[in-house]
């Protein structure tokens, strides 16, 4: 059965901070009732952790900077692997995902390794 990344863009925050509790129970009570077709799925640390690797050609220089590039209001939060019998499926999960709510959540296929 085909895979797809849920990517959850929403407002960027500690979701370990009690600020968060009320969201962080839906996203706990959209797992519970998404248990059938999750595969994974985690929150992010916030962007300001961040690190952008480049990598200037094969083989070349590697550039690290701290954060991410873009200023937006919404970043990627966090994350689901859905395993759906087809898109249909897969976005009427994501529609169910609190990210979605004030935020986006994008939907893609996983192309399988191998």
């Amino acid at each position: 059965m085909p895979q797809y990344l849920a990517l959850i863009y929403t407002v960027d925050g500690d979701w370990s901070d009690p600020q968060y509790a009320e969201m962080t129970a839906d996203y706990e009570a959209f797992a519970a009732g998404a248990a059938a077709v999750l595969r994974g799925g985690n929150a992010l640390m916030p962007a300001t952790t961040a690190t952008t690797i480049r990598v200037k050609g094969k083989g070349g220089d590697v550039v690290a900077t701290d954060g991410p590039f873009t200023e937006t209001k919404e970043v990627l939060g966090g994350y689901f692997v859905l395993e759906c019998a087809d898109l249909d499926e897969a976005m009427s999960w994501a529609a169910q995902i609190p990210g979605a709510w004030n935020g986006a959540v994008e939907v893609r296929p996983i192309l399988p390794r191998g």
